[in-house]
């Protein structure tokens, strides 16, 4: 009886380590989507400054502490601390800035989407102050559907949502709720 008991736990032991053994599959993509978090960039930089040019003319200059670029079908950028964008015209110089506590950058849509203490300065100095703004590259728009308010030299406008160019020279107050002058 004893050997029958030693026999029937070798023969478990020998086929559980072959069914080990070929069992065992190493498919590189498994593993790594196994280890690789959820939702989590493939690059991300630091203090990064980039420059976007045509014909040798700058156009836009990016500023922002820390980007993170993530991949997919529907590759993104975030701007988790914050971004500064100043948009150049050739002959006119620095013709609008936005600057942002966080920013995301949706590639194949080409829009960015900036929140909290969004502003933006024109080159005549007048100045949007909202909590939200779009920023269409290819419309050369941006919009607000949130609270806006626009200091000039003349007047406070204060309302809800916003259409302008992407300098913002020519904008547009969807609801106006005051104006007040200075």
């Amino acid at each position: 009886m004893r050997d029958s008991t030693k026999t029937k736990t070798l023969f478990i032991l020998f086929f559980s380590i072959a069914a080990l053994f070929t069992s065992c599959e190493n498919d590189i993509e498994k593993v790594k989507s196994l280890t690789r978090k959820k939702n989590s960039p493939a690059i991300s930089s630091r203090n990064s400054e980039i420059f976007i040019s045509d014909s040798a003319q700058i156009k836009i200059k990016l500023k922002a502490p820390q980007i993170d670029y993530y991949e997919g079908d529907e590759p993104y950028q975030e701007f988790v601390k914050g971004i500064d964008v100043s948009f150049f015209e050739d002959g006119k110089g620095l013709t609008s800035r936005i600057t942002a506590n966080y920013a995301i950058h949706k590639q194949n849509s080409k829009i960015m989407e900036a929140k909290g203490n969004v502003v933006v300065i024109n080159e005549k100095g007048d100045k949007l102050n909202t909590e939200h703004l779009i920023w269409e590259e290819e419309g050369d728009k941006i919009s607000s559907d949130a609270f806006v308010k626009i200091t000039t030299a003349n007047e406070i406008l204060m309302g809800e949502g916003l259409e302008s160019n992407q300098s913002f020279t020519k904008y547009r107050i969807k609801k106006i709720r005051g104006t007040i002058p200075i």
